[in-house]
């Protein structure tokens, strides 16, 4: 499976994946502080476990950071 994640094209052996699965892949240390789109749609923590990644998403994982 193809998936772009943050404008890089991924592939994973893997014919489903969760989103949950997928962070737990790609970031698999500090999960605390991220959002995640699937093209353009905030995916709610709630829903990481619910939601399937499909062939070709797009998907944008965004880490908070501090600063002022």
């Amino acid at each position: 499976m193809e998936i772009k994640i943050n404008n890089q094209l991924k592939s994973f052996s893997n014919c489903s994946l969760t989103v949950q699965q997928l962070l737990d892949l790609e970031i698999p240390e500090k999960q605390k502080g991220i959002a995640v789109a699937i093209s353009n749609k905030v995916i709610p923590k709630a829903d990481w476990d619910k939601i399937t990644i499909s062939e070709n998403d797009d998907v944008l994982i965004i880490k908070a950071t501090q600063g002022g």
